[in-house]
């Protein structure tokens, strides 16, 4: 078996609803198995959007870092404030994004939409499979992360939705 092998085994698995999958061929042993969400109910990612992680403030005088860490803890605090209003809606799996339901077709949503829990916002394409990304949250989204025909991780951030 080759490694393009394992990797489309990989990838069909992470789009399957399959739990466990065990794979012998010649001298090769393969066993998957997905965790189970800890609620019984889809798991979603909030990814809170901190650019103050990135650069953290440098300072060469013991009194400027002393006020450095206060303003970056008063900044960090408005940041998870003004966070726990905004919902990044993530990729479920590997794939293709896609904005829209076809080729010329409008864009399932657009920056200032409205969106409920049910509403459709994207598909991911997956082994041929066409996978429709749902909001989870009601809210308006603020940023569409990706571009259309984009190809996305797992756990990638496809956009994000202020809650409303």
């Amino acid at each position: 078996m080759k490694i393009e092998d394992v990797k489309d085994l990989l990838t069909a698995f992470d789009a399957s609803s399959i739990d466990e999958l065990s794979f012998e061929q010649d001298n090769m042993k393969i066993s998957l198995k997905k965790h189970a969400p800890i609620s019984g109910q889809a798991v979603s990612s909030i990814i809170p959007m901190s650019p103050q992680a990135a650069s953290p403030p440098v300072a060469t005088q013991e009194a400027p870092l002393a006020s450095s860490v206060q303003n970056t803890a008063d900044t960090s605090a408005t940041e998870e404030t003004d966070n726990r209003h905004l919902f990044t809606v993530t990729s479920p799996m590997v794939g293709t994004f896609y904005a829209a339901p076809s080729p010329g077709a409008d864009p399932y949503v657009k920056v200032g939409d409205t969106v409920d829990e049910e509403t459709v916002v994207c598909i991911v394409e997956a082994m041929k499979l066409m996978n429709p990304i749902v909001a989870d949250v009601k809210g308006r989204i603020t940023k569409i992360v990706v571009e259309n025909g984009e190809l996305v991780e797992y756990g990638q951030p496809l956009m994000i939705v202020e809650r409303t």
